[in-house]
């Protein structure tokens, strides 16, 4: 399931996951981020919590199609604050960057322990 912590008018998302990701939650992301296109803005940045996701198999390849997803969006995608208290998310966050990092210059994926969620905004809000 997947909530919106905040809602902006800008170009931004910020979203929660609970409990679990499934394709419906993915297709109500892809909705709210073409919304963002739709209403004029060139790039989204996105700030994903996962504070209370439950990391296993579905979210491992949750995260492959949403890489897929996101390589024929590239151009549309600013700064990406992933916040969470997991190794697993870190480390795939940092693997996720290195790939996007070869596509593109122009955003950034970061992760934030949920103790920095404060700055994981601002990063998203500022930039």
């Amino acid at each position: 399931m997947i909530e919106q912590i905040k809602i902006y008018e800008a170009g931004i998302l910020a979203f929660e996951i609970i409990d679990h990701f499934d394709q419906t939650d993915r297709e109500l992301v892809h909705k709210w981020f073409e919304e963002k296109l739709v209403r004029g803005y060139d790039r989204v940045n996105l700030l994903i919590k996962l504070d209370e996701a439950k990391i296993g198999k579905e979210y491992i390849k949750g995260f492959f199609k949403d890489s897929l997803y996101s390589f024929h969006h590239i151009d549309n995608f600013g700064n990406i604050a992933v916040v969470a208290h997991s190794r697993i998310v870190e480390v795939l966050t940092s693997v996720d960057n290195f790939f996007f990092e070869r596509a593109t210059k122009d955003f950034t994926e970061k992760y934030f322990d949920i103790s920095q969620t404060d700055e994981a905004f601002s990063f998203v809000e500022n930039n």
